[in-house]
């Protein structure tokens, strides 16, 4: 299993740069952020000053989305990205949230998220594609570059695509109770294609904080069981609260308190609008605690199949979190 961590591009970019940094030298080999223009700085510029601030961390955004940027942009990105500093980029890809949101746009349809996953891959690798009925090719290419492309899903129709098409499955939460439901429906799918589902990459993502103070880590990481929520609304406005084979109670039972959620506090500790988020759903949802806990859970994760766990860094135990893992956890996986 490798480790990655996931930051803001909050300004300044030096902070995300030191970060990065810091987080190289502590053994994680993937440095992820927010892809959302508004909200924080345009990470693709940032992109190539983390590459050039370290040598092998693998960069990319947890997650874009084929709805803000041109599908030849965000591929032409990769690829110069690539060309410069060698094969070091990953695409995490969903349908979108916070990046369309806040620009008063919902997020794409599958169909759309399906075709641009293909333009994307095709063209970073060198090929000619067809898009929207014009054969483009990148003639700077050559060979090109095989774009590992990660499809961050939760419902049942984003599982099945992902099992489909993508190279790896991002799950944001790291329950081993929900990772079990969706890395089934994303293995099944996998086989009926004929793929091999033990090829596909398996990454949880989720805020971890080390330390022995619970009550003050689940107010620091109460954020993220409001950002997931967002997601599992548009779950339930679609399949309802029973049909527990489209999303499973663990999953939905906790946003019934929900009102409203606030972008402008968007992963953010202290995030008002997720008061509603229990205790018992940070727990799940995240890793806090002493290392041992850390531990015991990425065991369980990893025995149910999970190859990348990153964490999300917004909390206010950054560098000793991630030199807790450099120290303690990384190595005790290998790493």
């Amino acid at each position: 299993m490798d480790f990655g961590v996931v930051l803001q591009t909050d300004p300044p970019v030096a902070r995300v740069l030191e970060l990065t940094g810091r987080a190289e030298g502590n053994g994680f080999t993937h440095a992820w952020t927010f892809d959302s223009h508004v909200l924080w700085q345009e990470p693709f510029v940032i992109y190539s000053l983390m590459l050039a601030a370290t040598e092998r961390m693998t960069v990319g955004p947890m997650v874009s989305n084929p709805g803000t940027r041109d599908w030849t942009v965000l591929a032409s990105m990769f690829a110069t990205l690539n060309d410069h500093f060698g094969p070091r980029t990953v695409c995490g890809m969903g349908r979108g949230d916070s990046a369309l949101r806040v620009i008063g746009r919902q997020p794409v349809t599958l169909a759309e998220t399906e075709m641009a996953i293909g333009v994307i891959k095709r063209l970073v690798a060198g090929e000619e594609v067809n898009y929207r009925g014009t054969p483009v090719r990148f003639p700077w290419v050559g060979d090109g570059w095989d774009l590992p492309m990660w499809l961050a899903a939760y419902g049942p129709k984003t599982l099945e695509l992902t099992g489909r098409v993508a190279d790896g499955f991002i799950l944001q939460l790291a329950d081993p109770q929900i990772l079990a439901w969706t890395l089934g429906t994303v293995r099944s799918a996998a086989a009926a294609a004929g793929r091999d589902p033990d090829s596909l990459a398996v990454a949880v993502v989720a805020p971890a904080y080390v330390g022995d103070d619970l009550a003050h880590q689940r107010d620091q990481l109460r954020w993220f069981g409001g950002m997931v929520g967002n997601h599992v609304v548009d779950l339930v406005d679609r399949y309802g609260h029973e049909d527990e084979s489209k999303v499973p109670k663990a999953l939905s039972n906790y946003i019934k308190a929900r009102q409203d959620y606030d972008y402008a506090h968007h992963g953010k500790a202290g995030n008002p609008t997720t008061d509603f988020v229990p205790d018992e759903i940070v727990d799940r949802f995240c890793l806090l605690g002493p290392i041992q806990h850390h531990i015991d859970r990425l065991v369980e994760l990893h025995d149910l199949g999970v190859t990348h766990f990153s964490i999300y860094l917004m909390h206010d135990n950054q560098e000793a979190t991630l030199d807790a893992y450099g120290e303690y956890i990384i190595p005790y996986f290998g790493g």
